[in-house]
């Protein structure tokens, strides 16, 4: 996307609650051809309204933010201002982050280390009615769509309010893996495994790791070793 090509640079929003991070993104994508920053939103609720004011063609949106967080306002601008594309530029690249946003309507999904020039592609890509993902999250959407479904199915509720990625992390508890081992296998972050063990050890108010795989084999959401 260049002007030089005869084409209107892309008019852009940036979503996010960090002020110096906004201020960066604004800063980088004033620098880059083809992307003209039109307004900044400091939270959801203020990119819905901006998109509302100023039309733009493109919002950059962080999803943990306050008021009304980056699924939430993507969801209501798709929904109100359907001429709008959204793309996802978050630190989070987990599926419990990335499924709803893209079911939320976001064309696009990038991490924060994501240079200038994939951003640029990124909005070129949605604009053009493509996909704007970086590669590590099609590789992960093409692994998730290879993944066995996890278990317990819908038809079968999990015990104690448990999610299907919980109980997932609690069968690797079981299987005997470590925090580190569990993110690589989930291609998730420490952080969010530690998020997972801490969310299931409060709803099924065990203590430890010991007493979390009697709890897995005692629900049969894993299978004690044989022999």
């Amino acid at each position: 996307m260049t002007e030089d090509a005869g084409r209107k640079p892309a008019r852009v929003i940036v979503a996010d609650d960090q002020t110096v991070v906004r201020e960066g993104i604004v800063m980088l994508l004033g620098l880059l051809p083809g992307v003209e920053v039109v307004g900044a939103a400091g939270d959801g609720e203020e990119a819905v309204r901006l998109v509302g004011e100023l039309a733009p063609d493109v919002v950059l949106m962080d999803l943990r933010m306050p008021r009304c967080d980056g699924v939430e306002a993507t969801r209501r601008i798709r929904s109100e201002h359907p001429g709008t594309q959204v793309v996802i530029l978050t630190t989070f690249a987990d599926d419990e982050s990335l499924f709803p946003a893209l079911r939320a309507g976001a064309r696009g999904y990038l991490t924060k280390d994501a240079g200038g020039d994939e951003i640029v592609r990124a909005v070129e890509s949605v604009l053009s009615g493509d996909a704007g993902l970086s590669p590590s999250i099609q590789r992960r959407l093409l692994e998730r769509l290879s993944e066995p479904e996890a278990r317990p199915s819908a038809a079968e509720p999990a015990p104690d309010g448990l999610t299907a990625r919980e109980c997932e992390v609690l069968e690797l508890i079981a299987e005997g893996l470590n925090n580190q081992q569990i993110a690589r296998r989930l291609h998730v972050s420490t952080a969010t495994v530690k998020t997972h063990i801490n969310n299931l050890f409060a709803k099924t108010g065990v203590k430890d790791r010991a007493q979390a795989v009697r709890y897995a084999y005692a629900k049969g959401l894993a299978r004690p070793p044989v022999g």
